[in-house]
């Protein structure tokens, strides 16, 4: 077992076929070949070529594409070829949220393969010279890892809010967290990575923050999305990390580069420069099978 077994798992050698699609010359997004000939239903939309999707031309401007786009996800769910619409807009973007040139659904995002942005929060406490760390458990219910270890705050960001903003609400809702306690997060970066999972592939990026916690604090799930949380000492938390799958996939980067950042992991470790490295792959950039 090992810490950079994480990163591999989240980036692992691409050994399908995935074709990319595009608007008006720019990949936006990769598709399965199976999926693609889902959207070859939609020819007002589409033009779907042997390894190639193209979004028709005459389709001009941020609201034209969000709204072809939303008739095609509505459509697709109504066949159960994805699952029912979550009514989250995500951005459709080659690069940061401030690109996006249209909106899709989140649930469509992911079988289009589209950059997607995520926020984690680690909350921790100081109990002398003790770190600890709070963790949450998954609901059982949860479509993705049911029951899974979490980090303390952890959800998608929508198109149209703000960082700060979504933060602020995650932290309300996944754990009861007073917006005036919230805002003393501190952002500490983003890590990336570019997944091949059941959906689709998922070149995504999750804008990281820290936060000390008063000891007297306990988290209170509002939105039922947790099931329980536990306050762990930092060791402990590191030894789950490093010996097992406990973690949803990608919280695992997330308390590595906490581990990092608080010199729980250091030079001196045999995969420190590897970890490093790693935690920050160029999003929808495939690594060679």
């Amino acid at each position: 077992m090992s810490f950079l077994r994480h990163i591999h798992a989240l980036n692992p050698p691409v050994q399908e076929a995935f074709w990319p699609w595009q608007v008006g010359g720019r990949t936006l997004g990769w598709v399965r070949p199976a999926f693609a000939e889902h959207l070859r239903g939609y020819p007002r939309v589409f033009d779907v070529e042997p390894g190639l999707v193209s979004v028709l031309p005459q389709i001009q401007g941020f609201e034209a594409l969000s709204e072809a786009l939303a008739t095609v996800a509505a459509g697709l769910a109504e066949q159960g070829v994805i699952p029912p619409l979550l009514r989250e807009p995500y951005p459709v973007t080659p690069g940061g949220r401030d690109e996006a040139i249209a909106v899709v659904d989140r649930v469509a995002a992911a079988y289009l393969g589209l950059r997607s942005f995520g926020q984690h929060l680690n909350g921790y406490v100081r109990d002398g010279e003790r770190l600890l760390m709070w963790i949450g458990r998954r609901a059982r219910d949860r479509l993705i890892f049911p029951g899974a270890l979490d980090n303390m705050v952890a959800g998608g960001l929508p198109h149209g809010i703000s960082l700060r903003d979504n933060l602020i609400k995650e932290c309300q809702e996944e754990a009861g967290m007073p917006a005036q306690l919230a805002a003393g997060a501190r952002p500490v970066g983003a890590l990336s990575y570019n997944r091949v999972a059941e959906r689709g592939f998922r070149p995504d990026v999750l804008y990281c923050y820290d936060i000390e916690l008063p000891g007297d604090f306990e988290p209170r799930n509002t939105d039922g999305e947790v099931e329980e949380f536990l306050l762990l000492p930092i060791q402990q938390v590191m030894d789950i990390v490093h010996g097992s799958d406990e973690f949803k996939l990608n919280c695992n980067l997330v308390i590595v580069d906490f581990l990092v950042r608080h010199g729980l992991i250091g030079p001196e470790h045999d995969d420190y420069l590897a970890i490093v490295g790693g935690l920050r792959q160029p999003p929808g950039v495939f690594k060679a099978s």
